[in-house]
């Protein structure tokens, strides 16, 4: 489907998880509350709020459940809670996760460095997941990381990529996305991914995750667009990255892409403006600045004043 047919697609902001996970100094629990109350005024309807991991690990999501208690959830937003295992999962319930969703690398060396376990052993947990997730009245999706290439065993061939999905897709999640985890991959090789995942699944939503790391996130976006994803991650400011992958930067912008895709036509239903705002106000939370460009460009054409 080309882009210009497909008038709206959906910004999933991932900036309150994979965003602050990688942050040096812990973010305080009201910061990230105030952060998705913005996103959440600037019209953005999903977010991935947390991770339900071991905290050792991943420090800054060691307030998940905290977190939760204190957000307010209006109609029609979700709020998704990322997992690795079953013990993640119980605790993502509990805590009111309305989604869960959970990352299997296609590349095994990967899998074992961010999850401890092989490919296959996650595999294996994401079906009971899937399954337990569905039992107790929530969506479940799954995220097949290191799609485009790994920063141990270098190029991973799609055929790998697809094998993985084949059997993920057998957990019957509500979305599979394909995630560029080091920012390895090119507009050409997410063509070609998407639309052999659209032969094979043509009903399945598909959604992409791309880092900007070498500065190809944005033509990625555009080409999964192209290609059919009805849903695409962002990070408001382009903060985040993986913490087990070497020299991993961040996320596209959330308000680059919002920029790009209403240029083009295609609607989103968020305010570029408020996105824009609230990537500056994150700025002063965190105490640097973000690798997001509009929030150093601003708007074009610029507003008139009042």
């Amino acid at each position: 489907m080309q882009a210009a047919q497909r008038r709206t697609v959906e910004l999933f902001e991932v900036g309150p998880r994979d965003g602050l996970q990688m942050e040096p100094n812990v973010v305080p629990t009201a910061v990230k509350v105030a952060l998705i109350e913005r996103l959440l005024g600037a019209g953005v309807r999903r977010v991935e709020v947390a991770s339900f991991v071991n905290p050792k690990r991943v420090p800054q999501m060691a307030d998940a459940e905290a977190l939760l208690q204190q957000l307010h959830r209006p109609d029609g937003v979700r709020f998704t809670g990322l997992v690795m295992n079953r013990r993640g999962l119980d605790r993502a319930l509990t805590a009111g996760c309305d989604e869960i969703g959970m990352v299997v690398a296609a590349s095994d060396s990967f899998n074992r460095r961010n999850q401890h376990v092989g490919t296959d052993e996650s595999i294996a947990a994401w079906l009971e997941i899937a399954t337990a997730g569905r039992a107790a009245g929530v969506r479940v999706q799954v995220t097949i990381s290191t799609s485009f290439g790994c920063p141990f065993e270098g190029e991973v061939p799609m055929q790998r990529v697809l094998d993985v999905a084949q059997r993920l897709v057998e957990g019957e999640p509500c979305e599979l996305c394909f995630a560029d985890t080091i920012g390895v991959g090119v507009p050409a090789q997410v063509s070609a991914l998407l639309a052999r995942a659209r032969e094979l699944w043509p009903r399945l939503p598909l959604r992409c995750h791309f880092h900007n790391t070498r500065n190809t996130g944005m033509a990625n976006a555009w080409a999964a667009l192209e290609a059919g994803a009805s849903t695409l991650d962002a990070s408001i400011g382009g903060i985040g990255g993986c913490p087990f992958a070497p020299a991993a930067t961040g996320n596209i912008a959330s308000e680059d892409l919002i920029y790009l895709l209403e240029r083009s036509g295609v609607r989103t239903g968020v305010s570029l403006p408020a996105l824009i705002e609230t990537a500056r106000w994150l700025q002063q939370q965190l105490g640097h600045g973000v690798p997001g460009l509009m929030t150093k460009a601003g708007l074009f054409p610029a507003p008139t004043p009042a």
